[in-house]
């Protein structure tokens, strides 16, 4: 295996999620398209995230998350070198975010790293396959994840969950499993799931809280299939590269909005 000092666009999304639980690739993407990012490209167009590329996308998520921080504010930052720290330890690995394990910890029971671990600084990340390439059609499932199958007690200990919230989780619709046999089998998607909710509960939130992403998920599902379905009809090849921008577009768009106006909402009991 030749080892490679960057990272694709899926890896980044690996290291980011556990901080950044609203993170996805066509963030990232948006980041880019707006001049706050700008990683080096192969010759084929994949991305290639480099150890000060993941820092730079760190702080800025950190400016819009603790400081709520304008894109412009912080492009203005960016521009005359103000404020972003430099890297001065290694990013976590993408198997350490995965297992739950921090970095140095020598067990396969922690917790994946907390907002007030990492925030600190990175950990330096394990070396990919060589073929993990940035594919800009890829979504969520580009985190290497295409192959799993999990018993719920191999979930949860995936997620570093008990069995009762796995079950909860089911029962409010946040994942869903299929039967082989008689045991119920989670996929990819549900472990994505599984690690987010989490971290959610971990800072306090119950299963039954989560249902509101599931229902607005459903909700903006339906909008979107609405606007995207008579586009998808043609059945080209063109048109599905169509509908799969389009949907990550808005789904970009959607994060985007969602932040501003929880910041809105919050205004009153965020500190100023």
């Amino acid at each position: 295996m030749i080892a490679r000092p960057h990272r694709s666009i899926g890896e980044v999304l690996t290291l980011l999620q556990a901080d950044f639980p609203d993170i996805t690739i066509s963030k990232i993407r948006f980041l880019e398209s707006q001049g706050l990012l700008d990683p080096e490209r192969t010759p084929s167009g994949y991305r290639k995230f480099y150890e000060s590329d993941i820092a730079k996308l760190f702080w800025i998520l950190e400016q819009q998350r603790d400081h709520f921080l304008p894109l412009k504010v912080i492009k203005e930052k960016l521009d005359e070198g103000d404020g972003m720290p430099p890297v001065t330890t290694p990013v976590p690995s993408v198997s350490e975010v995965l297992s739950g394990v921090s970095a140095g910890s020598g067990s396969g029971t922690g917790r994946t790293t907390s907002n007030s671990q990492t925030s600190s600084g990175f950990r330096r990340p394990a070396e990919p396959d060589a073929d993990d390439q940035d594919d800009d059609t890829s979504s969520t499932r580009s985190m290497n994840l295409a192959s799993v199958s999990m018993t719920p007690d191999e979930l949860a200990s995936a997620a570093n969950l008990d069995r009762a919230a796995i079950d909860q989780l089911e029962k409010f619709g946040m994942l869903s499993s299929r039967s082989a046999g008689s045991t119920q089998i989670y996929d990819d998607e549900a472990l994505i799931v599984a690690k987010l909710a989490s971290a959610f509960l971990a800072r306090g939130l119950e299963p039954r809280h989560l249902r509101m992403y599931k229902l607005a998920a459903d909700r903006e599902a339906d909008v979107f299939e609405q606007l995207v379905t008579p586009r998808a009809k043609g059945g080209s090849a063109e048109s599905r590269a169509e509908v799969t921008q389009t949907i990550e577009d808005l789904n970009a768009l959607g994060t985007e909005l969602r932040s501003a106006m929880l910041r809105q909402s919050l205004r009153g009991v965020l500190p100023h």
